[in-house]
């Protein structure tokens, strides 16, 4: 399937059961190799579903990691793979938080699912990320107000390994149609911007984990 392309996944990305709606996906991984941004669309889990040539540019530099490749599950990449502050810039208050926020939003919806609650029992054995979590993240929203956790629209330092882009923004542009809404996957497209220059480097991480500081 069209949809199934891409690098090598740990796990089978998911695939609906009608016939017409897989027949849909394929034809919206044409549509979406054929932008030139980074273009990924994940479930409510962050399971992904596709993903474009230009994604897995931007992130294939990252070492393997066995529950959380950014062809996998964006959320677990952005919070427990060792190499996500390399690509994703100002990584705690500029991904992990937001991302955090969108779980906690999706936990209230989805309380059930077990794939969320395997995301939760990995938070909590990070003490760090579980006070990011329960404790940080309450304070962090009041602080920055409800627009800071908002992906579409949302503008966030990247590290591209192409050096015509190198150390640059993008922005977060949501563009989910209606088909793909109904099968209750989002669409996530990453504009980026013209290079800029930036003194400090990505900040590493501890103990194989992205750091959380901002609590």
């Amino acid at each position: 399937m069209a949809y199934q392309a891409g690098w090598q996944r740990s796990q089978p990305r998911p695939v609906p059961e009608s016939l017409e709606a897989q027949a849909y996906l394929q034809d919206y991984a044409a549509l979406l190799e054929a932008v030139a941004f980074p273009s990924v669309v994940f479930d409510h889990r962050w399971d992904v579903v596709l993903s474009n040539a230009a994604f897995e540019t931007l992130f294939g530099g990252v070492g393997p990691h066995p529950t959380a490749m950014p062809g996998d599950n964006f959320l677990r990449f952005v919070l427990f793979h060792p190499d996500a502050a390399t690509v994703l810039g100002e990584h705690e208050s500029s991904w992990c938080l937001p991302m955090l926020a969108h779980f906690a939003a999706a936990v209230e919806r989805h309380g059930q699912d077990r794939g969320l609650q395997s995301i939760r029992r990995d938070i909590a054995q990070d003490p760090i990320m579980e006070a990011a979590y329960r404790q940080g993240l309450p304070h962090w929203i009041r602080a920055v107000g409800p627009d800071a956790v908002e992906h579409d629209g949302a503008v966030r330092p990247l590290v591209h390994p192409d050096p015509r882009w190198g150390r640059t923004d993008c922005r977060i542009v949501g563009e989910t149609p209606k088909a793909l809404q109904d099968m209750g996957y989002t669409r996530m497209t990453l504009v980026l911007r013209e290079a800029r220059h930036m003194t400090a480097g990505p900040r590493r991480t501890r103990n194989g984990a992205a750091e959380l500081r901002v609590v």
